[in-house]
């Protein structure tokens, strides 16, 4: 995650990435529903799930990460936040991957922080499309250089500010306040930490594909000792299923949804419709699969994690190692925590693979 201190023309937030955070809740904005997260610390090194909730949002609210409706996401975003019962009224919001320009680049070691900012804005306008009064900007000093002894890496971000101001716009509008923006795929990374050492040798040394398949885009993450090394975007999603429910059954796409969550469909819905969409995932995974081997010097992946809302079709992961030879898992970041009392762990379970961002965001509290 990020934690730096350049601070160019950040006047909604105390900078774009922010590191220690007081008590706050992790919220997942996507464009089926708002997910609501908050964790507590029950003990050294020992977290509780608290609460949570899931508003589903009218359709077309939010479309390819972009919030097109401001007031359908707050109105569903203060629904949330009632049903979940707290007083904690901090947000932790992240932007999509595909918001945020990201670079790594090389300098040398030792500098200043104002000297490091000076050569970050010049670095910046090189890579980033825009003029830097239409940015938030941001970096870390992630570590000294692989092949340079003198030299340190830093990584860049940066995104426009209307991003971010359409975020912060619908927390405030929810009597809400965001306190830091993070990118989904550093929320995931986040939370697949807490999953990484349920894996053989913690996943060291290991490529850990995590598939998050969401309702109209699929989203691989290939990591390899907490790095990304991989990222990929595929259209495909539950939509398609969706959509597979409106042709065979003769329903509205709202009926599609509502039954696709709730069940009550016909007796063939499993065998001719359910089987088909599974199988088609597990040959999409396969596929984004195939692109990491061209693209990289890898030619195997370890295990796959599956999360998003249609990892919890039952039976999916034993499709996807099927289709793929790779061994698959349902993502469960919450599996060694404990629960609240008003935590249903059945209903958790089910939920926590759609979770994964918004867990992610919540655990930004106990950084330091």
């Amino acid at each position: 995650m990020l934690k730096g201190k350049v601070n160019f023309n950040l006047d909604i937030l105390e900078r774009l990435f922010k590191s220690k955070a007081p008590a706050l809740i992790g919220c997942d904005i996507s464009s089926s529903s708002v997910k609501l997260v908050e964790i507590v610390e029950a003990g050294k090194n020992v977290y509780r799930v608290e609460r949570y909730s899931i508003e589903p949002l009218p359709r077309d609210a939010v479309v390819d990460g972009n919030i097109n409706n401001l007031e359908a996401v707050s109105d569903c975003l203060k629904r949330g936040w009632k049903r979940m019962g707290t007083n904690i009224k901090g947000l932790a919001l992240a932007l999509p991957s595909a918001a945020v320009i990201t670079k790594k680049i090389v300098v040398p070691a030792g500098q200043m922080d104002n000297e490091l900012e000076l050569q970050v804005e010049t670095e910046a306008n090189q890579y980033i499309p825009f003029a830097l009064d239409e940015v938030n900007l941001d970096f870390q000093v992630i570590g000294p250089a692989p092949n340079s002894p003198d030299d340190v890496e830093v990584l860049i971000a940066a995104s426009r500010k209307e991003k971010i101001e359409d975020r912060v716009a619908a927390a405030e509008a929810a009597g809400l306040k965001a306190l830091i923006i993070d990118i989904e795929s550093f929320a995931v990374q986040t939370a697949f930490e807490l999953i990484e050492r349920t894996l053989p040798d913690n996943g060291r040394d290991q490529n850990i594909a995590i598939v998050d398949v969401g309702t109209t885009m699929m989203n691989l993450n290939v990591l390899r000792n907490g790095q990304s090394i991989y990222m990929r975007e595929q259209p495909f999603g539950g939509n398609t299923l969706t959509q597979e429910i409106q042709r065979a059954f003769g329903m509205s796409p709202e009926e599609a949804e509502a039954a696709k969550r709730t069940g009550g469909l016909p007796d063939n819905y499993d065998a001719e419709v359910l089987a088909p969409f599974m199988d088609t995932l597990g040959l999409e995974v396969a596929r984004a699969l195939q692109f990491f081997f061209t693209s990289t010097q890898f030619n195997q992946v370890n295990h796959i994690l599956l999360a998003g809302g249609c990892a919890a079709i039952p039976g999916i992961d034993e499709v996807v190692t099927r289709r793929t030879s790779v061994p698959s898992m349902i993502a469960n970041p919450f599996a060694n925590m404990a629960l609240s009392s008003k935590i249903r762990p059945k209903n958790l379970a089910t939920d926590a693979p759609s979770l994964m961002v918004a867990c992610g965001l919540a655990m930004r509290r106990f950084d330091t």
